[in-house]
């Protein structure tokens, strides 16, 4: 019963009536010559399934299809030569909101979020908020890895191709849609006085545009997105308490920083290996590079006699901007993400040349040469080269910049006090 139900988890056809029901149409005018009516092409592909024919034999969708029509290659895995499908997007708002909804799963969803929360609301919520995001997407990364199970296969559509090349068990984009809403859910209902079933509201809906997206952009399975939010709920039940108690440690012992960055290198020297080559390793480097700078930011602040406890102990109430907050929130904001765009050219330069100078090899000839396990020397160079330019970015987006503001006299009041 259990195989049944996980086959059926994992059928593209599932995937293919996600996407029908949200308006992509696999060109669906395909005469029912037993009703004599129009049939949709999932449900042609469904009876001729259940009838014993094998879908991978179908070589081409129906060619009768507008000239709006997007198309791409299929990455079936199993060696069989399948030629491309096409389709039409028949709902933009769909489209369009899905592709909203993946983007809050990337890495500019990222760059974005996390400077603007560390500048202006919560240091505190944000440090935990950042760890369990981390273990969340170390954990989930390194088991695409090991599963090494493929994306939806034939005759699912892909409207997004960015991350395909990729093992799709669990999807990581369902593990952030638990791990981000949810833990600062659960870090600010006992900090802050608000409506908390709001807060809980806004993290379901987040979460399934989140899980729904990946579906609807033909890159997940159902059973893809479930493995994701199962692990992402088990983990989160064992991080968020851990994660709280251990931020004080983080935040002030004198070994913090040795032990971040220690600990850091290890996850991603020691990170499973594919059998191919993937962009998960390079994504995991950032991510675990982000978190560590963070970590090691707020330390430095710490130690410096920046930060104190607050005054008063939780729960707070919001404090809602006033236009004089609200200027200052905009030009840290702008200011902020001048200076990360920044931090990123210059240290993605820097480091790059560097790294290359120390293993004598030319960094536009190894830029530009293939991405495979074989080219150990551009493997090791673009991980060492993320995880010092993102690891930057963490350090000054919580010690640097903020100093900054400090300077100008721009910062948010309760910066330092939000250990």
């Amino acid at each position: 019963m259990w195989d049944d139900f996980i086959d059926y988890l994992k059928d593209p056809l599932l995937v293919v009536k996600v996407q029908n029901f949200f308006g992509v149409i696999y060109k669906n005018s395909v005469r029912d010559n037993e009703g004599g009516g129009e049939v949709m092409y999932s449900e042609r592909l469904e009876r001729e399934k259940d009838n014993g024919s094998d879908i991978r034999q179908h070589k081409r969708a129906p060619s009768n299809i507008s000239s709006s029509s997007q198309t791409s290659y299929d990455t079936d895995t199993s060696g069989e030569s399948v030629e491309e499908v096409e389709c039409h997007i028949n709902n933009k708002f769909w489209y369009w909101l899905f592709v909203i909804g993946t983007a809050l799963g990337d890495e500019i969803f990222y760059a974005t979020f996390i400077p603007f929360w560390f500048w202006n609301i919560d240091g505190a919520v944000g440090r935990r908020v950042i760890l369990v995001w981390t273990v969340c997407m170390y954990l989930g990364q390194g088991v695409k890895d090991i599963i090494r199970w493929p994306r939806p296969g034939y005759p699912v559509k892909k409207l997004q191709t960015k991350w395909a090349i990729e093992y799709g068990m669990p999807s990581t984009h369902a593990m952030v849609g638990v791990s981000i809403p949810f833990s600062v859910l659960l870090y600010t209902m006992d900090r802050y006085e608000y409506p908390v079933h709001w807060g809980a509201m806004i993290a379901v809906s987040w979460c399934t545009l989140i899980c729904v997206s990946r579906v609807y952009l033909g890159m997940h399975s159902v059973l893809d997105i479930a493995a994701g939010l199962l692990m992402a709920s088990g983990l989160l039940v064992l991080l968020i308490p851990m994660v709280d108690a251990l931020d004080d440690w983080l935040l002030t012992h004198w070994l913090s920083p040795a032990v971040v960055l220690a600990v850091s290198v290890l996850v991603i020297v020691y990170h499973p290996n594919a059998d191919k080559w993937t962009p998960t390793r390079g994504d995991t480097t950032m991510i675990v590079s982000v978190c560590a700078g963070i970590l090691t930011g707020s330390w430095t602040n710490y130690q410096l006699g920046n930060m104190a406890p607050a005054p008063t102990p939780p729960p707070y109430t919001i404090i809602w901007p006033s236009i004089d907050m609200l200027g200052n929130t905009i030009l840290r904001t702008i200011l902020g993400f001048c200076g990360v765009v920044a931090t990123r050219a210059i240290g993605k330069s820097v480091s790059y040349a560097f790294i290359c100078a120390l293993l004598g090899k030319d960094k536009n000839e190894l830029r530009n040469s293939e991405n495979s396990l074989d080219n150990k020397n551009k493997i090791i160079v673009e991980l060492c080269y993320k995880y010092f330019t993102y690891g930057m970015i963490g350090f000054n987006t919580v010690f640097v910049f903020p100093n900054v503001f400090y300077l100008l006299r721009i910062n948010r009041p309760t910066y330092y006090t939000e250990i």
